[in-house]
């Protein structure tokens, strides 16, 4: 039983969902752009940063411990005190390497200290997902819940456009292109040092605010202890459920196109023009792909949310299948014509409303094929095998890449982003759409976190 909560939600939903969006936009994007200006090749960075979606795949085993173990509210304090932990160790580990210039002889010991760095935030920020949402099911009570489920995913998109945007395109203007460039204001790659500093602050500062504003609601305990068999229940229900085959083969491979995409687009765009790549800098890298792609996202989420609601599921899924696929390419037409900046930018600004169509109706079928009474575990498992479609094929992006060049290596990806159409028609083989598709259409499914 919730208790009356003098504090209003508007005080720490939004500032929570902020902080929840920023260390996964940081360690899943923000990592590659910080190896690709230090001088990492494609093939490395594309194959150590695709490690670190695992721990978003593998966040459903320990999610019972978040349950049973303390208070959901302890554990966001403690997530993001540790954070604040992790962004100050990944600060001084990149001033370590701006003073030593370890990164002109492409040193190792920086590259897999600032993977462990970047792979124990992700367990930790995977660990605060599971613990926002348990406090946000606790803390705020239905019509709350519903009306502000709306304002957190805005706040989680901001701080994505925040992180791959605003920040990036600050450490770019500290320095002007180049190792060899004159000072503006701190000498490269001290930037990044202070891009992590930065984030430090805020989330220590985050912390220290929500030790003060987060209610402390009777609810929130630690639960008891569960049947011996739930655990293995949960997964039992899910793995045996009627069409599996078919719903493991969308989930897999709906999103093909954009796990090729995902690691290598930032190298292609930062990249130089004798590499076959655009040579943009990182100021226009962070406001292009960063501030308007990721508006474009949240337009795309909205506009998709409305269709979705109007029309339905099936009637929105081909359509939208089609605006996914289309925009992968965009690059493979880029890496061949090189275009100016304002064309790049508008086709990427596309591409990324595109994704935002594409990402709710991913979001939709995964709610409608999470029923019973195991349906939050059903919906974390559907997460974790999206984020291991994800991974395998950006780790493999880079080497791809580098052997065949961005020309064809993008032809290659937009065609085999196609799958996705050959994976659509399993949806209308799919028992459970059909019969969950009226109820989740009379829902405000408009504004619900897409991934």
């Amino acid at each position: 039983m919730k208790t009356k909560n003098p504090v209003s939600p508007w005080a720490y939903v939004p500032s929570l969902y902020f902080l929840e969006g920023l260390p996964y936009i940081i360690i899943n994007t923000v990592s590659a752009v910080l190896y690709a200006d230090l001088g990492y090749s494609n093939t490395q960075i594309a194959f150590w940063t695709g490690w670190l979606y695992l721990p978003w795949i593998l966040k459903m085993f320990w999610s019972p411990l978040v349950d049973s173990r303390s208070t959901k509210r302890r554990w966001l304090l403690g997530a993001q005190i540790t954070l604040a932990a992790v962004f100050l160790f990944l600060a001084a580990l990149n001033a370590w390497n701006a003073f030593s210039h370890a990164q002109e002889v492409n040193n190792l010991n920086f590259l897999s200290l600032s993977l462990f760095g970047f792979l124990a935030g992700a367990f930790v920020s995977a660990t605060q997902d599971i613990a926002m949402d348990g406090y946000y099911l606790l803390t705020l009570n239905p019509q709350e819940q519903s009306y502000f489920v709306g304002i957190r995913t805005i706040f989680y998109r901001l701080a994505m456009i925040f992180g791959s945007g605003i920040l990036v395109a600050a450490a770019g203007a500290l320095v002007k292109p180049g190792k060899e460039s004159v000072c503006l204001t701190v000498p490269w790659p001290y930037n990044w040092a202070l891009l992590f500093l930065f984030l430090a602050v805020l989330f220590a500062l985050g912390a220290l605010y929500h030790q003060r504003v987060l209610p402390k609601p009777a609810s929130d305990r630690p639960a008891q202890p569960p049947k011996e068999n739930a655990w293995n229940a949960s997964f039992k229900t899910y793995f045996t459920q009627q069409n599996i085959v078919y719903i493991l083969l969308f989930i897999l491979l709906y999103r093909l196109g954009d796990a090729l995409l995902e690691k290598t687009v930032p190298l292609f765009l930062l990249r130089g023009a004798q590499e076959g790549a655009m040579g943009v800098s990182l100021q226009n890298y962070g406001l292009i792909k960063g501030t308007l792609g990721l508006g474009a996202v949240i337009a795309g989420n909205l506009a998709g949310g409305w269709l979705l609601g109007k029309y339905g599921f099936k009637k929105c899924i081909w359509p939208f299948a089609v605006i996914l696929i289309l925009p992968n390419f965009f690059y493979a037409y880029m890496a061949w014509a090189k275009p100016g900046l304002s064309v790049t930018a508008a086709l990427i600004t596309l591409e990324h409303f595109g994704n935002g169509l594409a990402l709710m109706a991913f979001n939709v079928f995964i709610m409608y094929i999470s029923i019973g009474e195991y349906k939050t575990s059903h919906y974390a498992i559907s997460t974790g095998i999206m984020a291991l479609g994800m991974m395998v094929p950006s780790m493999l992006s880079g080497w791809l890449q580098t052997h065949f060049g961005y020309e064809t290596f993008f032809w290659a990806a937009s065609l085999l982003s196609l799958v996705t159409l050959a994976v659509v028609p399993l949806t209308g083989k799919i028992k459970t759409l059909t019969d969950t598709e009226k109820h989740f259409r009379s829902r405000a499914i408009g504004l619900q976190d897409a991934d």
